[in-house]
């Protein structure tokens, strides 16, 4: 039963990852130099469940597919998400879940710029790509990600029963 709950966990994440970065890429800000993804609020999910790892990868490499990205980005950032889901597993315990958002937003900010830069060939430096990435994953890591964090503590037993 906890395979079959992992696996259902996972993947309504990754799902919920794709909608929520597809809306954002309808809406415009889902990519270039400052991302604001709804989906990225859903890093904080390790907070809760291990399933909330492979979901947020797997929902990344598919939206990266769905809105085009070039093959370095879809390997790249989806790394950067998935470091940023490993940290925010790492430091669960810590301070209530309030460091939670700190892995997925340095990893984003380091490693996206670079993709940016180098593969996409965007005019501005890494220090511009790492403010204006950073910006973004604190918007979406940080502000609403917390949000997140806060609403789904109070039905963590509801919700994320193992």
């Amino acid at each position: 039963m906890k395979k079959v709950t992992f696996i259902t966990q996972a993947a309504a994440i990754a799902a919920l990852y794709v909608v929520l970065t597809l809306l954002a890429n309808a809406l415009g800000l889902a990519s270039y130099a400052i991302q604001v993804r709804f989906s990225e609020a859903l890093t904080i999910l390790p907070f809760f469940t291990p399933a909330a790892i492979p979901g947020l990868f797997i929902g990344c490499i598919i939206s990266n597919l769905l809105c085009g990205s070039i093959l370095w980005d879809i390997v790249f950032g989806s790394l950067a998400t998935l470091l940023g889901a490993v940290g925010t597993y790492l430091l669960r315990k810590k301070m209530n879940g309030m460091l939670s958002p700190i892995p997925p937003i340095l990893a984003n900010t380091i490693i996206v710029p670079f993709v940016l830069a180098f593969a996409y060939h965007f005019e501005g430096g890494i220090p511009y790509f790492m403010l204006t990435v950073g910006i973004g994953e604190i918007i979406s890591c940080g502000v609403l990600g917390i949000l997140l964090l806060k609403v789904l503590n109070k039905y963590r037993k509801y919700i994320f029963t193992e």
